[in-house]
This record gives structure tokens, sequence and C-alpha cells, in this order.
């Protein structure tokens, strides 16, 4: 994990070693000067000799400006390191979440994945720059403010391991129960996360079914689970600073009682023990700040893990080592193809799939909810990858493909059509990034959606809000097969995107197809028969397998499954949502 976690360093480094380095030199500094203001005491004051404090004196203003810039630097270099690390840990984390298989999105929820990147890099960030700083100023501040006690008094010191071994015992019991509680707290920030996620994200349907009380109190409830957690790690925290300080007048007064024993017999001077003073506060203020960083590692833990956790991931697909670049064409060969999403679960979603369309074909694809569908066109683009056998693409395995020369070949437009806050223009232009507006308008015609464009005031320049919250769904969906269409892939997949848009203008899309396109495959996930009765061949799909593949007109004397959608819809059950003729039930889609 640590090894992990300090990867992401990278042009960080040597900010990273500064820090220390500046911070050793300012804890060497205030360590000498209470040695020094002994000095001024015992051979410039008690002896009256003024030249002395001056000298003493002069020497001290030295030191402490050196402490100054030295703390200075120390602090720059620690916060540049620490920034650093937390940008790049970003950085590694979204770059590995860009490479993950959809296998490997699917094991971390967003709000997760959102969490990891927010609240637990802040806590490596704060809990790395008190590494650097306080980590290593208390150590050392703790060894040499030692050292100088033993060299002053020897009996007088050995107050202190008392203290140390108590400290120590304290810090352990908060530790060991503080570290669990902190893994749960930040668990619980992902429910926080994803509740209020969600609730944005669905604000209208949240509003139009007048759920707000709902959504409050499922939110309170996590809130509340995340304050319950809190409150129990800082009610071992909060015994931290009561046994610090227990400890520190403890010392305090014991050697104020032994002290004075020793002036009066003669074995400890006046400016030794004011300067062992000095060093009584720096080594307990040493052990109090160890206990921050202790606590604040104590935190940190859980997130590093959680961050770990994620840039360990080993992403499902892979590269071939000599990937092929070039698609020849858009023959598609589906080979005795078995498929799920879990991976030996035993549960298939497609089983034996053995289907082999011609580059070139209108391939309609239909079945009812559940059956498939999706599932089989994801793998054409290698979205995810088959159990067994092989999905083929002019050709060649899917797998054998660089991924991205495979995807710039092979358009999909998904079921969820999701738009990016921008222009029409930039949204368009995911397709092909140097796509002059030209090419865009051309893009535009063949998926009917210049007829809406047109008449926006700012045409191509119109802005889109987030998710294109300002379009219907038929406009998203018409400029999610533009964008496509900019690709000029060789295999097209229409993945029930022509759902929200009417029959007319999905009649108009799919000749447009026809003439403009002919050479590319193209694929049309429907619901409706009237959306694909035209296509050369039609897929019909069953619990996962293939139930008919065939013509429209064939398909309706062989395929009984096919027959009843087509009634269904063609007799009032399907696209109007009339009532079925008396004797006749509507067949689900």
């Amino acid at each position: 994990m640590i090894k992990t976690l300090l990867a992401q360093l990278k042009q960080y480094k040597s900010a990273s070693v500064l820090a220390p380095v500046f911070t050793a030199g300012e804890v060497l500094m205030e360590v000498l000067i209470p040695f020094i203001t002994a000095s001024i005491i015992d051979k410039g004051i008690e002896a009256g000799n003024i030249h002395q404090v001056y000298f003493y004196g002069g020497i001290m203003l030295v030191m402490a400006f050196l402490s100054l810039g030295f703390g200075v630097l120390a602090g720059r270099y620690a916060a540049k390191a620490s920034s650093g690390f937390a940008c790049n840990l970003r950085d590694g984390i979204y770059e590995k979440v860009q490479s993950f298989a959809f296998s490997n999105i699917d094991k971390y929820s967003t709000a997760g994945l959102v969490t990891r990147m927010t609240t637990d890099v802040t806590n490596i960030q704060n809990a790395y720059q008190m590494i650097l700083r306080i980590a290593v100023r208390a150590p050392l501040m703790l060894v040499c403010s030692m050292f100088m006690c033993f060299f002053i008094s020897v009996k007088l010191s050995t107050i202190f391991l008392v203290a140390i071994v108590v400290l120590a015992a304290a810090l352990g019991f908060i530790m060991i129960h503080t570290l669990p509680v902190f893994t749960k707290v930040f668990r619980k920030y992902d429910d926080l996360n994803a509740s209020v996620q969600e609730n944005v994200s669905a604000i209208r349907v949240v509003k139009a079914f007048v759920r707000e009380d709902y959504e409050n109190r499922k939110f309170q409830k996590a809130a509340n689970n995340l304050y319950k957690l809190f409150v129990k790690a800082e009610s071992v925290l909060a015994w931290n600073n009561p046994v610090m300080m227990t400890v520190i007048y403890g010392c305090i007064l014991s050697i104020s009682w032994f002290g004075a024993h020793f002036i009066v017999a003669g074995d400890l001077s006046t400016g030794n023990l004011t300067s062992l003073f000095s060093y009584v506060m720096s080594v307990l203020m040493s052990l109090m700040m160890l206990s921050m960083v202790f606590v604040m590692i104590t935190m940190s833990a859980a997130s590093a893990r959680r961050i770990a956790e994620v840039l360990n991931e080993v992403p499902d697909m892979s590269e071939p080592e000599q990937p092929e670049e070039t698609v020849a064409d858009g023959s598609i060969d589906f080979n005795h193809v078995n498929f799920s999403y879990k991976h030996g679960s035993g549960e298939q979603t497609l089983t034996d799939i053995d289907l082999h369309i011609r580059s070139g074909e209108t391939i309609g694809i239909i079945g009812g909810t559940g059956c498939g569908k999706s599932s089989l066109v994801s793998l054409i683009s290698r979205l995810y990858d088959v159990d067994s056998g092989s999905v083929c693409i002019g050709g060649k395995d899917v797998r054998s493909y660089d991924t991205e020369a495979l995807r710039n070949q092979v358009a999909v437009v998904l079921q969820k059509n999701v738009l990016f806050s921008g222009t029409i223009l930039d949204n368009l232009r995911w397709g092909k990034e140097d796509a002059t507006e030209a090419e865009c308008a051309e893009a535009c015609r063949q998926a009917c959606a210049d007829e809406f464009i047109d008449r926006f005031p700012d045409g191509y320049n119109t802005w889109i809000e987030q998710g294109g919250s300002n379009v219907s769904g038929g406009q998203k969906q018409r400029l999610c097969i533009a964008r496509a269409l900019l690709k000029k892939p060789k295999v097209l997949i229409l993945d029930d995107s022509t759902s929200a848009v009417d029959t007319a203008t999905d009649a108009k899309i799919r000749a447009s197809f026809a003439k403009k396109i002919p050479g590319t495959t193209k694929l049309i996930v429907a619901q409706r028969i009237s959306s694909i009765q035209d296509a050369d061949r039609i897929l019909v799909l069953d619990n996962g397998k293939i139930s008919g593949f065939d013509s429209h007109e064939n398909l309706l004397k062989t395929n009984e499954i096919y027959r009843e959608i087509y009634e269904a819809q063609t007799q009032g059950g399907g696209d109007f949502d009339q009532p079925a003729p008396e004797g006749k039930e509507g067949v689900s889609v």
C-alpha cells in the first residue's frame, strides 16, 4: 500500500527531501538557543559581565533568524510536496478509472470513487504534510532535547522516561480503538455522497412525486450514521489531550521540586535549570505533536487503503502485445459466445450465440426486457469480454485490436444518451475532434437533428446544459446519433436510441442511413417492430439465446415470439397503448 501511494510522488520527490532537511536545520537552531540562554544567565547576568550578555545575545539572534529561515523553507517545500502528491493521486485515480473495463467499474459506486478522489485524498494530503514537518520535527526535537537534558542532569532527565512510557501506552490504546471506526466512517461517506448524487441527478422525479420529505429523511439517516461514528471515534481521541497535559504538568512539578533541591545542594546552576525547563517543554511538546501525527495517520490509514485499492485494481481487459490497428470491414461474427457479468458465477447473460453478419448489412435486434440485447451489442465494441467463444470484427477477434482503433470504427449510441455541458458543436466533436461545422451539419442532417437545431437562435452554438437538460429526449437522441456518425464508422450500433423520437422521424433516420452510409454495418436494437422491419435480417433474442434470425416476412411465418410482438403492436397493444381486442392479451416487449 505504501509503495503504491509513494509511486505517485513523481516530480515532488526533491521537495519531499528538502522539507525534512530544512526542518532538521530549524530544530538544531531551536535546541541550541536554550543552551545559549543558560550561558547568558550563568556567565553574563550572574557574573555581572555585560560583554558576555552581548556576545551570547548576538549568537542567540543569529540562531533565531536561521531557525526562522529554515522553518519558512521547510513549510514551503512541505506544502509543495503534499499538494503535489495529492494532485498526482487524483490524476492517478482518474487515469486508472479511465483504463478500467466496465466490469472493474461495476465493483465501485460512483459515490465511492468521488469520495476517494476528494475526502480520502485530502486526508492523505494533510497526513503527508504532517509527516514531512511534524513527524520529522517532533522526533528530532525529542531526541536532541533529551540529549541536552541528560547532558545537563542525568538524574532529572529520568523523569522523562516515565512520561514517555505513559504517553506511548495512551497512544497505543487510542490507535487500536479508533482505526476500525475510521474505516467505517469513510464507507459512510460513500453512502452520504451517493444519497446527494442520486437526489440531485433525479431532482425532477423527486419533485414530480413530492418525495422531498422522504429524500430528506434518507439523507438525515446517512448523516446521522456518520455523526455517530465520528462521536465514537472522537470520544476515544478526546483522551489524548488530558493525558498529555497531565504528563506535562507532572513533569514540570517534578523537575521544579527536584531542581530546587539540586540548586540548594550546589549540583545545578540557575541557568542550567532555566534551560532544562525549556528542554522539558520541547520534549513534551514533541510528544504532543507526535500524538497528533499518530491521530492523523490513524484517520488517514483507512483513506490510504481505499486509494491503494483503486490504484492496484487490475483492469479485466488488457491490450494485446502487438495490437491490430486497422479494421478491414464491418463484418461481425459471434462464434459460440457465452457471457456473464460476473465471471464464474454460473449466471449466463448470453448463451451459445453463433451469429454471422456481412459488412454493410442492416440488422434489427428485438426481444423482451432482459433478454440480452444490450449485452450482445456491448461485446462488439469490447465494453466487456466474453467468457468463452469469440467476437470478430473484420475477420479478427476484437481482443486482438488496439482498443482505441476498434472503438473508433465501432460507433455506439447507448440506451442512456449523455450530452455534456458545452455547445452543440462541442458535443458533436466528441465523435471527431477536428470536425468542421460543415461536417457536423451533414451528420445532423443524416440524424434528422438539423430540423430542431435550425430553430435555435444560436444554431450549432446553442449551449447544452449538463446532461442535456435543456433539450428533449428525442433531440438528445438525434444529437447522439449525429455524434456517432461523425466517426464515419464501419459498424454503427443504435441501442434503442430512437425510442424517444416519433415514428415518422425514425423512418427518416433509417432512410437516411440506407442512402448516406450503405457500406456501414448497422445494428438497430429496438422495441418497435416498425423500427426494424425493413432491416435485411432481424435477430430475435429470448432469455440470452437466439430464437430466430431471418427477414421480417420469414420470422412472421416461423418465429412465434416475433409474431406475438408484431401482433401486439399492430393490433393495439404496443406503440399506441390501446386495449388489445377482446380475447387477445398484449405481449410485453
